[in-house]
């Protein structure tokens, strides 16, 4: 039910409603990415 009201949301907003909750998963999806890469490769400097 919660999604079917999102994608009616979204529907409404037009294109800008598609493109920021893309946007914004693809800057949390790089965040991560960069963390963990941060993470695996300070472990290697460390010793």
């Amino acid at each position: 039910m919660m999604t079917s009201d999102c994608f009616a949301h979204m529907g409404a907003m037009g294109w800008m409603g598609w493109v920021m909750p893309l946007a914004f998963l693809l800057l949390v999806g790089l965040g991560i990415a960069s963390l963990v890469k941060y993470l695996f490769s300070s472990k290697g400097d460390r010793t």
